[in-house]
């Protein structure tokens, strides 16, 4: 896929060699590493108002990294049931884990903001999640699984040590709220696509407001996730 605005951009040999060094590969087209790593803090206008930002890519390379990580446990534990599999989905997938994780690669180094860090704490997480989007429409699925196995789970996550944390967020959560008398409320408020392929999406309601969601391939991995951009924004607040 060539995106329609790729001659806006000229090719950044600083970046393609940033990539090289990091993951091992040249991109192609690398416009789309260009915007992956560009939040919407720093959002330009290409054509008729359109502001591209790297939220499109966050939203496809959410759902490629899913599928690549729940196709690594499965091979990984093949002896354990599907809950299990999805807690540590959830638990390698969780903004905190994929924040460090970014800042460990590098890749905060490349994310173009006009935010501060403390402004803008998942920006590196969500901006990994890019990449794997624009990693996925430049060179395949396929490739793009190598990838994120090889060069970056299999060396900078120790699936052991993630195995045996606590990071049930919602739990946190409700006993925050229990603590502080805040009603909290998860609502499933969509259900995208059919079979094994459906998605779950989940928001968080605090004191009736709407704080974050989650999505996931299971009701319990979309809560956790939720729980834990609810936790991170109260956090920011200084209200957790």
């Amino acid at each position: 896929m060539v995106l329609p605005f790729t001659g806006f951009f000229s090719s950044d040999k600083k970046l393609s060699g940033s990539i090289k060094n990091i993951f091992g590969f040249y991109p192609e087209n690398v416009c789309l590493y260009q915007l992956a790593f560009r939040h919407k803090s720093a959002s330009r206008e290409i054509i008729n108002g359109l502001r591209m930002n790297n939220e499109r890519l966050e939203y496809l390379g959410d759902a490629v990294l899913s599928s690549i990580i729940a196709d690594f446990l499965f091979k990984k534990f093949p002896y354990k049931e599907e809950g299990f599999l999805t807690e540590m989905r959830a638990r390698i997938v969780s903004r905190s884990q994929l924040n460090r994780l970014s800042k460990k690669l590098g890749i905060d180094q490349l994310i173009k903001s006009g935010l501060s860090y403390n402004q803008g704490k998942s920006l590196h997480g969500n901006a990994f999640e890019a990449f794997v989007g624009a990693l996925y429409l430049d060179k395949g699925y396929n490739y793009a699984k190598k990838i994120v196995i090889k060069r970056v789970i299999e060396i900078h996550l120790d699936i052991e040590k993630i195995e045996s944390e606590d990071h049930n967020f919602k739990s946190q959560l409700i006993e925050w709220s229990q603590k502080e008398k805040i009603p909290v409320e998860f609502r499933l408020i969509e259900e995208i696509g059919n079979g094994y392929g459906k998605q779950y999406l989940v928001e968080v309601v605090i004191n009736n407001k709407v704080y974050s969601n989650g999505r996931d391939y299971s009701i319990k991995g979309a809560e956790q996730l939720a729980a834990e951009k609810a936790i991170e924004i109260l956090g920011t607040e200084e209200k957790i």
